[in-house]
């Protein structure tokens, strides 16, 4: 498809839809912790809270989490005490796991581990009833400030898992920082934490947005806000603009932010945005999209009457929809 178009200033200045702020906070968002960053390079104090009874422990397991009440539909975190913690690594032989420090919740240290070595961790964990899961598939259910613990903690270990080697010369990595930091051990290069910038935006025209469907998504009449990567000398403005264009052929001119979510899937952070269109006729980038249609308010608000469904209610998709039908 041919590159965006350029806006003339006087194309996006003035909003044309009514301004919306976020309802509430997104899911994965919220987070309890004082990250207290200052304490990762005391290895004296971190050593004193690894052993420490009191100290909470955030198991993850081959990217998922352990949660209990699923089936019930009331799933919530589980996290371990330090004492447990420390039993299991010994009894399971993981005491070379991969851990990182997220912060303090109430006074008391929290860490993650990844148990991801041991091929079943349940039965290890004899003081528990919970179970491993994709955390999307329990994100909707699980307390904003407890599900933003568990994306935390997944997200820093598939980072962890993913840079056992240095991307500058290919040697061995070491965790630094309470695995905050990977460094190699050949040339002495430091990997940090990555959060890829990716913006997601409802696209409305009057009473319409427009919604498009991937042969990504897991159901097959599934519609979802339009989304892509920010690229290197490109504001969040111009990416909005340059993605909308790109995967269905309108034109947008005035851009608004509505909020952020953290989407450790891997590890994404999503910036949402409205913005308004300024033509209407769609022509789709069939790599990226197999439909997009608009989808007045009304459809919108029962959806299942109209053979389609909307995006996953724990995700941004879904909370740019929701406010943008609560505002009219």
């Amino acid at each position: 498809m041919a590159p965006s178009p350029p806006v003339t200033p006087h194309e996006h200045e003035q909003p044309i839809v009514t301004l919306i702020t976020a309802s509430r906070p997104n899911v994965y968002s919220s987070s309890p912790l004082d990250r207290i960053a200052t304490r990762r390079e005391d290895q004296a104090w971190i050593n004193e809270q690894l052993n420490n009874p009191e100290s909470l422990f955030v198991p993850v397991w081959r990217n998922r989490n352990l949660v209990h009440g699923v089936a019930e539909g009331q799933p919530e975190a589980i996290y371990i005490s330090g004492a447990a913690a420390q039993t299991l690594r010994m009894a399971g032989g993981l005491s070379d796991t991969p851990w990182a420090f997220l912060g303090l919740l109430e006074g008391k240290a929290v860490f993650t581990v990844d148990l991801s070595a041991a091929d079943d961790p349940v039965p290890l964990l004899s003081d528990s009833l919970g179970t491993f899961v994709d955390l999307r598939s329990v994100g909707w259910g699980v307390a904003k400030p407890e599900a933003s613990v568990l994306a935390h903690a997944r997200g820093l270990m598939h980072w962890r898992s993913r840079h056992g080697y240095c991307g500058v010369c290919g040697g061995a990595c070491e965790s630094r920082s309470s695995g905050h930091m990977m460094k190699c051990t050949a040339c002495g290069a430091e990997h940090f934490p990555r959060t890829d910038s990716a913006v997601i935006m409802l696209v409305t025209r009057g009473d319409h947005c427009l919604l498009g469907h991937s042969q990504r998504f897991p159901r097959a009449n599934m519609y979802s806000t339009l989304a892509g990567f920010l690229e290197p000398g490109e504001t969040l403005e111009e990416a909005v603009r340059r993605e909308v264009f790109e995967e269905s052929g309108i034109k947008v001119g005035y851009v608004q932010y509505h909020s952020s979510q953290p989407w450790p899937f891997p590890g994404n952070i999503m910036l949402g945005f409205y913005a308004e269109a300024l033509t209407d006729q769609i022509t789709i980038d069939p790599e990226e999209l197999i439909d997009a249609r608009w989808f007045s308010r009304d459809q919108c608000k029962n959806p299942e009457a109209h053979d389609f469904l909307l995006p996953r209610v724990d995700s941004i998709a879904r909370r740019l929809i929701e406010d943008w039908m609560a505002a009219g």
